[in-house]
């Protein structure tokens, strides 16, 4: 586990060293570990002459690669928490900080994909490229599950291999020269793409900010919802509810504000739905709950956060036939063109999840899941509230968001690793408005909650 991966390593296995349920697993199987660690040793080396040769080619570098700060968020936490293990080698770390899941996926779901993909070894079970868009008894399940009486139908749902890769092409289906707006803080994500895209100028230090992106502050002050009166117009909005990391849902009155706010600015808004399943007030579930959204949202949705598919890879995205490009062009019509240049379609095995799911049990079953981490999410706002923190988020979204006022945040962040061999997620990764917080995620196994609330009060007791 002490292994470093290099910078050219993938995000992925990078977050999935470091998850508690990996080093669980781990630890019951040297064979298993021993399968893991191979892909980071391979990409470690660098034995070739070819690698140590001064030679370059001709091309280029991304200029926009290079205005990104140091690395993306979850893999520098993954880095620091190797560095710690190096440190501190018998240290049991247990890991709140990225948000993956830790929690089985529910039989019914899996039989599903196991069903499935059983009858690809079969001649009338075999299936090669499906459609770009999805399945179609799978899009309209979902129309039929989380749209029913909000004028969606199958047709406006692109069924992916996960909300995040589909925020990437959205990017790539605005380009280069629109403006965002983002809340701060935000999911890293809507940031570092649009800078990837070069919609963005350098990053400023001194604001810890980039350039022509438009940060709305969402603090306990504002009750986390940005005061749209003093928000200039943008192209595109991105906005997160329940948020990640703030745990804040909006209210159908701010909803109301924000979908009249982008219909006065010609804006789209593009709404980040992934945690949608953990709202348990009368907060809208979907954007299109609001009335006029159709005509200047679209929505990403995720099965990653309810069913555990976070490995499995299966989210959707909505995009209305009524919302039009400034041309009166269809922006959905773009958006299936893209879909059709850059992407086969998702796994049929994890459509066939996603279909089990969405059966009668499978809904049930997610429910429980979505409930246990909720319970997760108690343990971890009563250790706080204990010891005398302000807590934010938590009633409807997985993580909890501590205030440590006058304190930077990763140093909190160093402060719990180090002293409490706790792992979680510096509030300040997450745009300049995080300074002074940590996210805590609520998913792990319940004796990793218990046992990080144990150590949690020791440490600020």
């Amino acid at each position: 586990m002490a292994t470093t991966a290099s910078p050219s390593t993938t995000t992925t296995p990078r977050s999935f060293l470091s998850s508690p349920s990996f080093s669980l697993r781990a630890s019951k199987s040297s064979h298993l570990r021993t399968t893991r660690r191979l892909p980071v040793n391979v990409r470690c080396a660098s034995s070739s002459p070819a690698a140590d040769a001064s030679y370059t080619t001709k091309v280029s570098r991304n200029a926009n690669i290079a205005k990104l700060q140091a690395g993306y968020l979850f893999p520098e936490i993954a880095r620091r928490r190797a560095a710690h293990l190096l440190k501190h080698p018998d240290a049991k770390i247990i890991s709140l900080g990225i948000g993956d899941t830790t929690e089985p996926i529910p039989e019914v779901i899996t039989n599903a994909m196991a069903e499935r993909a059983h009858a690809l070894s079969t001649v009338d079970g075999y299936s090669g490229y499906g459609a770009e868009q999805g399945e179609k008894k799978l899009r309209a399940a979902i129309a039929a599950t989380y749209y029913a009486d909000l004028g969606i139908d199958e047709t406006d749902i692109f069924v992916s291999d996960g909300a995040k890769c589909d925020i990437s092409r959205l990017q790539v289906l605005f380009g280069s020269k629109v403006k965002i707006a983002v809340q701060d803080p935000s999911y890293p994500a809507y940031v570092d793409s649009s800078v990837i895209m070069g919609q963005t100028d350098l990053y400023q230090q001194d604001v810890q900010k980039y350039g022509n992106i438009e940060y709305m502050r969402c603090s306990p002050e504002n009750g986390f919802f940005p005061d749209l009166s003093s928000v200039p117009r943008t192209d595109i909005i991105f906005f997160c509810s329940p948020n990640n990391p703030t745990g804040a849902a909006a209210s159908r009155d701010q909803l109301t504000q924000l979908v009249k706010f982008a219909k006065d600015n010609g804006s789209i808004i593009v709404y980040d739905s992934a945690y949608a399943m953990y709202i348990s007030d009368d907060s809208p579930k979907s954007i299109f709950e609001i009335p006029g959204a159709k005509e200047v949202a679209l929505e990403t949705a995720s099965f990653s956060k309810y069913a555990g598919f976070t490995g499995v890879r299966l989210g959707w995205t909505v995009v209305p036939k009524e919302l039009l490009f400034a041309d009166g062009h269809p922006v959905a019509k773009d958006f299936n063109r893209i879909v059709c240049t850059s992407f086969n379609g998702a796994s049929t095995i994890s459509q066939a999840g996603g279909l089990g799911c969405l059966s009668a049990e499978g809904l049930k079953a997610m429910q429980e899941v979505v409930g246990f981490y909720k319970e997760n999410t108690k343990i971890i706002v009563d250790t706080f509230t204990s010891l005398g923190f302000n807590v934010y988020g938590a009633k409807n979204a997985p993580y909890v968001w501590v205030h440590f006022p006058g304190r930077n945040s990763w140093d909190v962040f160093a402060e719990i690793l180090e002293k409490a061999h706790v792992v979680t997620t510096p509030g300040s990764g997450f745009g300049p408005g995080g300074e002074g917080f940590v996210r805590v995620s609520a998913f792990g196994h319940r004796e990793n909650i218990i046992e990080a609330a144990r150590r949690l009060k020791q440490l600020y007791k």
